[in-house]
């Protein structure tokens, strides 16, 4: 079953929002006089928000009133035209009652100039006469070139009409019905809101044949620009109305049918628990259902390690762990079991893998984020990943293209510039990306970095008047010329956040959407401003600044994507999904896999003997020192727990900026010490390595037991000299620091190798 069979007269405001579409009706209005004629308001309200119909001013619609010869040919012109009905030509238009000065001339003009609508045999149109059944389904198939269906017609007094062959297609289309006496009355004049419900089922009907025919191009003809521009924007949810977004509330219901927005990205923010999270992408879906019949892409950052998202869910322990295995085969089964529990919470998009190559210890953003500092290790394990993410059918849209690794600024605060030559591009940032292509990879995310060697175009900030490079996402250079045409990417390039201050602070959204489209970006990323921007976008679409077509290619490869992947097929009933979460979400199968991922990870970074770390003996006063008591806490349940049989003792100690002494202190009388390290999210060269180095001395003089435990980014051995005993994980989340414990235990052999080039001396 497709996504939506199109039913006439359903939920009202279906595709547009209050924006230009380009037709005289500039804006959808909301109409006050349709109390008696509520069959119709639905089919109004939609040809309203499509900027088809418009009222007579004070919200007044007339439903009841006849409609026009010359309003019926308005509206299926304005259909027609979407981004404005053309001027008047003279020489066309002859009829002896339709002046310059008709209210209708160009539409009619343009009508006649089509051929969808035509006049009498005495030279008139008759354009204020109202407009009778026969006429209108006359007019209806024409214009949109049905074919007849496979209903059979009944009607008794149809085959001696003009108009019988018109009648016939639209009713074998189950798109017109009769009376109760079994007659059509084809002379019968036709109310606004019949005409309106008739053309709305005509549109919808159109819409579906090419949705079953997965003809992309006849539904872009059937799509308003607004429309066409909203599957290109995914905004995020987080809040409304200065509340977590947990539920599908009135103000989504307004984004969808007044924005149709693409699709939606999901946070921290929305998720409670695996039931809510199923409940509100089904939601979702429905409301879009209620709306149009093209669902959602719905998307979320689930990475593992440091970047997840999914409640009791299976926490991999991060894309750097899986580095340090080396292990495609586990690259798969992670990338399977996450696209499986995505897909069970009804996510079909995830922002992952990370392609960066991180070979900056003082990248501030991506880290343990990255596979490793070895674009060959980043791009097997990359495609692996991508690989099982679609065997479980979800997209993966790998990032940051063209690379985010050797950089020193983080876009989520500032603009990054990568000076490398083109040579240097080739061989290490690129390379997984032409590997994820050559894969078949679906989407690619852009980042907000500048590369001279590919574009060294400038412009003006509006943070501060300066001139600054132009970031990848704004430019034709890199995502046109680059990606696509020299490494000849087909499918989606959605962008980074367009909240992040790398476009948001020096390039203003208004003009930072416009760039990015004539760039070649197919979605842009949470604009901060959703509606603006989809207004900025139509209208510079209806001004020449933006070429149509672009947006038909962009919308065509995203109604591709969503077809591949299964989207416009119905899925099952909220009860069933729920009902399967169970068996799936943090499954003994998945929970299997995280943990070998966590113990295959963990290296030694130093040990006296060159291969292990100190032990935990039996009976140990075992010390933790962490900067706070959260992972202080975990890290002593672990060691409890693991070491269950050995009679340890255990204490806490955290410490704190400059309190090295105290720390000591407490940790003086301890067999065993264990000094957990975090350096994420900052450059590695200005992390306060001195405590750490005063505590590895400290710990030398006294001969003591201990490790190091690297949870974060793996650089202790560039900056912290003499380290006797030290492991790195990876994370700092529950799989990593349990393997952690395992290993200094004695219970595992150590099987990581170091993903990125960390030498042992400072």
């Amino acid at each position: 079953m497709r996504f939506k069979k199109m039913s006439v007269g359903i939920a009202a405001g279906l595709f547009g929002s209050l924006c230009f579409f380009g037709s005289t009706a500039a804006a959808a209005e909301k109409f006050i006089d349709l109390q008696h004629a509520q069959w119709a308001e639905d089919s109004i309200q939609y040809l309203s928000n499509r900027g088809t119909v418009a009222g007579y001013g004070g919200g007044r619609f007339n439903p009841n009133g006849a409609v026009t010869r010359g309003q019926a040919v308005a509206f299926m012109t304005r259909e027609q035209y979407p981004l404005g009905i053309p001027e008047a030509d003279a020489n066309v238009v002859s009829y002896s009652d339709v002046s310059p000065s008709h209210p209708f001339y160009r539409e009619i003009a343009a009508a006649a100039s089509k051929g969808l609508a035509s006049g009498f045999p005495n030279g008139s149109f008759r354009p204020d006469a109202p407009i009778t059944r026969a006429e209108t389904a006359a007019f209806l198939a024409r214009a949109y070139a049905l074919e007849a269906g496979n209903q059979e017609m009944r009607f008794t007094d149809v085959a001696t009409s003009w108009a019988a062959d018109p009648i016939r297609i639209m009713s074998s289309n189950g798109l017109i019905g009769g009376y109760a006496d079994g007659t059509y009355r084809p002379d019968r004049f036709v109310t606004r809101a019949e005409f309106a419900v008739l053309m709305t089922r005509v549109i919808r009907f159109e819409r579906e044949m090419a949705i079953e025919a997965k003809d992309w191009d006849k539904l872009l003809s059937y799509m308003t620009v607004n429309e066409q521009v909203g599957q290109m924007l995914m905004p995020d949810i987080r809040m409304w109305n200065g509340k977590l977004t947990t539920t599908v509330h009135d103000g989504l219901k307004a984004i969808i049918h007044e924005q149709a927005p693409g699709g939606f990205i999901l946070f921290d923010k929305n998720i409670v628990s695996a039931e809510q999270i199923a409940t509100l992408t089904d939601g979702l879906q429905a409301e879009e259902r209620k709306a149009g019949d093209i669902p959602l892409f719905l998307g979320v950052d689930q990475e593992g390690g440091v970047i997840q998202r999914i409640p009791s869910g299976t926490n991999l322990p991060g894309q750097m762990a899986l580095g340090a295995t080396g292990d495609e085969g586990l690259a798969e089964q992670a990338g399977k079991l996450t696209g499986e529990e995505l897909k069970a919470l009804g996510l079909q998009l995830n922002f992952a893998p990370d392609l960066d190559v991180n070979s900056n210890p003082d990248n501030p953003i991506i880290g343990k984020r990255s596979f490793g500092s070895d674009p060959d290790l980043v791009s097997r394990l990359g495609v692996a990943t991508m690989k099982g993410l679609k065997e479980s059918g979800v997209i993966a849209a790998v990032k940051h293209f063209p690379g985010h690794g050797d950089t020193m600024v983080d876009s989520h605060l500032g603009l990054p510039v990568l000076m490398h030559d083109r040579d240097r591009l080739n061989e290490v940032e690129l390379l997984p990306f032409k590997a994820a292509i050559a894969s078949g990879v679906d989407m690619i995310m852009t980042a907000h970095i500048a590369f001279p060697a590919v574009d060294d175009s400038h412009v003006t900030s509006k943070k501060d008047g300066s001139s600054v490079p132009i970031p990848a996402t704004m430019s034709k250079k890199v995502l046109t010329g680059l990606l696509r045409e020299e490494l000849g990417f087909k499918g989606v390039i959605i962008s980074d956040a367009f909240t992040m201050k790398g476009i948001a602070e020096h390039f203003g959204e208004e003009q930072a959407v416009v760039r990015a489209v004539n760039a070649g970006v197919d979605i842009i990323l949470m604009p901060q401003e959703p509606a603006n921007a989809q207004r900025v976008l139509v209208k510079a679409v209806k001004d020449g600044a933006v070429p149509l077509v672009h947006i038909h290619e962009s919308v065509k490869r995203i109604l591709e994507l969503k077809d591949k992947y299964g989207l416009f097929d119905q899925g099952e009933s909220l009860p069933a999904k729920l009902a399967s979460l169970r068996e799936i979400i943090g499954s003994n199968a998945h929970r299997q896999v995280e943990r070998t991922i966590a113990e295959r990870a963990v290296t030694l970074l130093a040990g006296r003997d060159g291969k292990h770390p100190d032990q935990i003996r039996q009976g140990d006063n075992i010390a933790i020192v962490a900067v706070d008591i959260e992972q202080a806490k975990q890290l002593e349940s672990q060691v409890k727990q693991a070491g269950a049989s050995l009679q340890l003792k255990t204490q806490v100690t955290v410490l704190k900026p400059g309190m090295v002494n105290a720390a000591m202190q407490a940790i003086n009388g301890a067999d065993y010490v264990i000094v957990s390290s975090y350096q994420f999210r900052n450059l590695a060269s200005q992390f306060n390595w001195s405590d750490s180095q005063a505590l590895i001395d400290g710990l030398n003089k006294l001969n003591k037991r201990y490790v190091l435990l690297s949870l974060g980014n793996p650089y202790e051995m560039l900056y912290v000299k003499n380290v006797k005993s030290s492991l790195a994980v990876y994370g700092k989340e529950t799989p990593n620091t349990a393997a952690a414990s395992r290993v200094l235990l004695g219970q595992l052999e150590l099987q990581g190798m170091l993903p990125v080039a960390a030498s042992a001396t400072k």
